[in-house]
């Protein structure tokens, strides 16, 4: 139920691109804005190297009638609906090239019935604040900034406002 709910507030979203003139994708999450892929990841976990591994490898499919091609993403967005692990918390901080280009948002609290998101967003994507703008108009979401962003490898927690 949880990853149900987040796919149509994705879906919505992409209705929402679309009518801003933006290039998305009936069934990949990704949106197109001036040649740059905009790619969207939805998932309850991931283990860390798998995170690190997709996040460097920066792969995006793109669907062109009955074929795909691969482009390279230029920001990756981490949507979860179960709070990140603090491991990968702390490979994300660790790794400067990843907050140019990699955002992670906690959909946890929402799914869970609470109108929080919590985020750790330190790009310049147009898209990635267009969806936070979304998130806190449709649905009343509010965006809270992960509570400790710099990286401290001893202590990393990802923090809960009720």
């Amino acid at each position: 139920m949880r990853t149900s709910r987040v796919w149509e507030i994705l879906k919505k979203f992409k209705e929402t691109c679309r009518f801003r003139g933006w290039k998305t994708s009936e069934s990949e999450d990704w949106v197109e804005v001036d040649r740059k892929y905009h790619n969207f990841l939805l998932t309850r976990n991931i283990h860390p190297s798998s995170f690190r591994n997709i996040a460097q490898n920066r792969k995006c499919v793109v669907r062109e009638g009955l074929s795909y091609r691969v482009v390279e993403a230029s920001y990756m967005a981490w949507v979860f609906t179960e709070t990140p692990p603090e491991s990968l918390l702390n490979l994300f901080l660790a790794n400067p090239e990843f907050s140019k280009r990699v955002a992670l948002y906690d959909l946890s609290p929402f799914t869970e019935g609470r109108n929080t998101c919590v985020k750790l967003n330190f790009t310049d994507s147009a898209v990635f604040q267009e969806f936070e703008n979304f998130l806190e108009k449709e649905f009343r979401v509010k965006i809270e900034e992960y509570a400790n962003p710099k990286p401290n490898l001893e202590d990393c927690t990802l923090a809960e406002t009720l």
